[in-house]
């Protein structure tokens, strides 16, 4: 699967497509690949504020559970209900309906400081 090039990775495998101050959350389609079949997501909390690097989500799938980072420092505004219902989607289509959480972000310059499609590809090879 392609990576969508808009999108900016942390090295823990998390993506991050910014809109103005809102920042959507989801994993990569490698780390996807990688944990297998998911079944189980567990959302954060609404209005939760977190720092890049906090542990704000989890998936669990048939091999392991995982904590999903935080890649940008923000406050949590809206969680994707499709993923707790249906936990396949963040294998399916992780760069849509897949993803995991919406941040109102602190400081835009943090967007800047991941990697961009071809630094993250080389990243995971």
């Amino acid at each position: 699967m392609t990576s969508p090039s808009d999108l900016r990775y942390a090295t823990s495998h998390e993506w991050a497509r910014l809109e103005g101050d809102i920042a959507t959350v989801g994993i990569s389609d490698h780390a996807q690949a990688e944990l297998t079949d998911v079944v189980f997501v567990e959302l954060p909390a609404m209005g939760r504020s977190v720092d890049v690097g906090d542990p704000t989500a989890v998936v669990e799938s048939v091999k392991a559970a995982s904590d999903i980072y935080a890649p940008l420092s923000g406050e949590v505004v809206e969680v994707n209900p499709d993923v707790e219902a249906d936990p396949s989607l963040v294998n399916t289509d992780p760069y849509g309906k897949g993803w995991i959480f919406k941040l109102k972000i602190k400081d835009a310059s943090q967007f800047e400081n991941l990697l961009d499609v071809a630094a993250y590809e080389t990243h995971t090879s």
